[in-house]
């Protein structure tokens, strides 16, 4: 079959090479793509947003299954608009995204349904916001309600943060629209870890555990970003844990969404906080992580394309799906001003690399010459029997990616 992936990332990268990998795969198409991709699928012009080209592209390639992967078009209703045209997609339709479109509406939802997560407060309206956070108890976190790219969440030590916090996002608008309701949330203290699963409505397939790092720095400091590596699985979330998000999150997830009317068939990320009063959600997602994908898809046997065949039918309970016994490591290369300051165009070399998948990011082709054109530039991954073999052939191999202001952490899967 001819399949389209939507999007252009290091995710998208990692999901273009595993619809590789199966039999079922004719032409394989994303749009739009990066330079690293044109490698392994056709690369089409366009934006995943711009819902009129990309049913343009399903008709003039004679398009049997869409992949839709990054949360802008599943949340702006892609999926809808595809089934409405007799298009296979995979993914949550609108109603469904909305999981991860609206975290005001996602706090409410697992209220609603005994969810366990933060304790927090909506608000739509400044001055109250203003007056709420100056009788909190610190440290808080504000959350934009609307996408952000990830880097929407602001961890504040202080009123005088928080303060700050709040002016840029609502009056300041640094995320547009999405921070015109902010959601102020209890501070939880723990670990975190991240479960995707593949969903058809109804069964629920875990993924190996993962563990995100997405401060730009060292030391888990300086601002989010939308993650600078991950590895997969995660030691920290034993099977007792697995067990009780299971009962806790996982199954009473979908159970609430299908007594609110929602089907939701596609991946879903459940972002977790192992505390000590248990695990509790920090936030969902409607689609694979980014860089979690890049850990953990090179660990999947079964054939994706079967995965998500089985998810768009409802079949996903007949449907085994199976994991490498190993370790997925990755590690992101950076422009020099990510999150904030990115320049684009620099010209990129790259040495000999043994042991690892490459998955572009954010690069182009200028001038016939390969060059950034990102925050996230790379991810470097390896997979190997434990995440110290993973990590030591990361590291050994990622000083060959060369461009100006490269950089990246070098404490993953050490914090």
């Amino acid at each position: 079959m001819n399949i389209l992936v939507i999007g252009g990332g290091g995710r998208e990268h990692a999901i273009v090479k595993k619809l590789k990998e199966s039999k079922r795969t004719g032409e394989l198409y994303c749009l739009p793509g990066n330079a690293g991709i044109a490698g392994d699928a056709i690369c089409l012009p366009g934006k995943p947003t711009d819902f009129e080209r990309v049913k343009a592209a399903v008709k003039e390639h004679n398009i049997d299954l869409v992949f839709v992967a990054p949360d802008d078009p599943l949340s702006l209703g892609l999926v809808d608009e595809l089934n409405k045209i007799g298009v296979r997609a995979f993914g949550p339709q609108k109603s469904a995204a909305r999981l991860e479109g609206s975290k005001a509406y996602s706090k409410d939802f697992m209220r609603r349904h005994g969810i366990p997560t933060a304790a927090y407060e909506c608000f739509s309206d400044y001055e109250a916001a203003r007056k709420y956070i100056k009788a909190a108890e610190y440290p808080l976190v504000l959350k934009a309600d609307g996408l952000a790219l990830g880097k929407g969440v602001l961890i504040c030590k202080s009123i005088e943060e928080a303060e700050d916090g709040l002016k840029k996002l609502m009056l300041d608008r640094a995320f547009g629209d999405s921070g015109n309701t902010v959601v102020v949330e209890e501070f939880l203290t723990g670990r975190e870890v991240t479960v995707l699963a593949f969903t058809d409505g109804k069964t629920v397939r875990c993924m190996p555990s993962s563990q995100d790092h997405k401060r730009a720095y060292d030391g888990d400091e300086g601002l989010n970003t939308g993650g600078m590596g991950a590895f997969a699985p995660s030691p920290y979330f034993t099977p007792e844990l697995f067990l009780e998000a299971e009962k806790n999150i996982f199954i009473p997830t979908i159970e609430g969404l299908n007594a609110d009317g929602i089907t939701y068939k596609g991946v879903i990320y459940f972002g977790l906080m192992m505390t000590a009063k248990g695990v509790k959600v920090i936030e969902y997602n409607s689609r694979f992580g980014d860089p979690e994908a890049e850990a953990v898809l090179p660990l999947l046997k079964t054939d994706l394309v079967d995965i998500v065949d089985a998810c768009i039918d409802g079949t996903l309970d007949k449907t085994e799906v199976e994991w490498l016994d190993k370790t997925g490591f990755t590690v992101v290369v950076a422009s020099g001003g990510y999150p904030e300051n990115v320049v684009k165009g620099y010209p990129i070399t790259i040495g000999n690399l043994r042991g690892v998948t490459l998955y572009h990011a954010g690069t182009a082709i200028k001038d016939g010459a390969l060059v950034t054109n990102g925050g996230r530039v790379f991810d470097v991954t390896a997979v190997a029997d434990n995440i110290e073999e993973a990590r030591e052939i990361v590291y050994r191999e990622i000083g060959k990616i060369k461009f100006e202001g490269a950089r990246y952490r070098s404490d993953i899967g050490r914090v």
